[in-house]
């Protein structure tokens, strides 16, 4: 089982630091290569570069949560997030389609995607 996860190409868990400035402040974001290219990804479906999907990211989470605790484990979940939702066919895996257009929707427990 874990042969599919040991063979991974070791560039793509290479740790990369991007100096980045959100709102006027500089500042650091490290995360694996694969995250990196999963970010890159979600932002070419909304016709944005990387940095502009941060910044989106970081401002819709002060508007959401008034505060971030650690914004590099924020950022892995939502690649996951996304990589998890295209695996169960909640968002189309077309990366031609924007996802600007998903919204979350909440039922009771239940959680729906349009």
């Amino acid at each position: 089982m874990c042969e599919i996860f040991v063979k991974a190409d070791p560039g793509l868990y290479e740790s990369k630091a991007r100096s980045i400035r959100l709102h006027g402040v500089v500042t650091s974001i490290r995360l694996e290569k694969l995250f990196w290219q999963t970010l890159d990804e979600v932002a070419a479906r909304d016709s944005m570069n990387t940095i502009q999907l941060i910044t989106k990211l970081y401002d819709e989470l002060i508007s959401y949560r008034g505060q971030i605790d650690n914004f590099s484990s924020f950022l892995r979940v939502c690649c996951l997030r996304y990589t998890s939702l295209m695996a169960d066919g909640t968002i189309s895996s077309d990366k031609r389609l924007p996802l600007a257009a998903v919204r979350e929707l909440h039922t009771g427990a239940q959680r729906f995607f349009i």
